[in-house]
């Protein structure tokens, strides 16, 4: 079953599955668009895109898409801070697992403003918060996701993370941590062309990596759990998909993916998102995954 959402106001074009929150305990940090915008240059995305983006519009897509993940997952917010246009898209606040925090440490000084609200935010939460080296940039769950199952933790490295920091996520977490390496500056994050589902399978977009992380993601998955998309979506960020249980959210997708994903027994929702393209992000770059002792109210 598919579900879309227009990015204009409206509501879902076909009827949404009622899902018991309660059967699915995620949490989901997101970041109210307030003042978001493009006034920069650190991806491939932004450029010609410089105050380009509807704030009205992308407010619009934002609730959309909060709406959809509030109907699978509860959500805690945290306030946009003046001169952190970026800090919307959370998932690059940092990595939580077992209520431990490893702080990101930004590769772009535009972006590095954010890192002491995120810290605020995720003390008062409860969780224990590390960080790393200056000189060790890290941006968090969009470069470094969990197995499904937690037995290993892929991260990336390229133009945002370096290899160098690998080693304190081993720290953190005492797990294996499988490197992959980014090669194509239109997928600067692993979150962006990689996603492991909840289904024991993974979507991903091959040509954002080299031939050795090819290797290592085709060793680990059998070729009936990989779906490698085209690049038609690779560049609608469709591997930037939000996942809780057999529903996945995400950006505008082709139908032959649509059809594919619905075959293996996913709930399709597609949201809009073209405001926040204009950035480089989607989906899964406007929300982080949390769990341990948050204290934050949820909505």
């Amino acid at each position: 079953m598919s579900t879309s959402v227009n990015p204009s106001p409206g509501h879902f074009t076909t009827p949404v599955l009622a899902l018991d929150r309660a059967s699915v305990p995620v949490t989901f940090l997101m970041c109210p668009p307030k003042l978001y915008d493009v006034t920069y240059v650190i991806n491939p995305w932004m450029a010609g895109h410089v105050h380009d983006s509807s704030r009205v519009v992308a407010t619009q897509q934002w609730q959309h898409l909060c709406d959809a993940v509030a109907r699978v997952a509860e959500i805690v917010f945290v306030e946009p801070q003046p001169g952190s246009p970026d800090m919307v898209f959370t998932a690059n606040a940092g990595l939580e697992h077992d209520g431990i925090v490893l702080l990101s440490n930004f590769f772009h000084k535009e972006r590095q403003g954010e890192e002491q609200h995120f810290y605020r935010w995720f003390d008062e939460a409860g969780y224990t918060v590390l960080t790393v080296p200056r000189e060790t940039p890290f941006e968090g769950e969009g470069d470094a996701l969990f197995a499904v199952d937690g037995s290993r933790l892929w991260a990336a490295y390229g133009p945002r993370t370096q290899r160098s920091s690998h080693h304190f996520l081993s720290e953190a977490w005492k797990i294996e941590v499988v490197p992959l390496h980014l090669v194509d500056p239109r997928f600067y994050h692993l979150d962006t062309c990689f996603a492991p589902l909840e289904d024991g399978s993974v979507m991903y977009y091959p040509q954002a990596f080299d031939r050795a992380s090819r290797e290592r993601i085709e060793g680990y998955y059998a070729a009936t759990k990989r779906i490698a998309v085209a690049e038609e979506d690779a560049l609608r960020f469709a591997c930037n998909v939000i996942n809780i249980g057999s529903t996945v959210i995400l950006n505008e997708i082709s139908r032959e993916l649509r059809t594919e994903l619905i075959a293996r027994g996913f709930h399709v929702v597609e949201v809009a998102l073209s405001e926040f393209l204009k950035a480089g992000g989607a989906a899964k770059c406007l929300v982080m995954r949390l769990g341990g002792s948050a204290q934050q109210t949820t909505h």
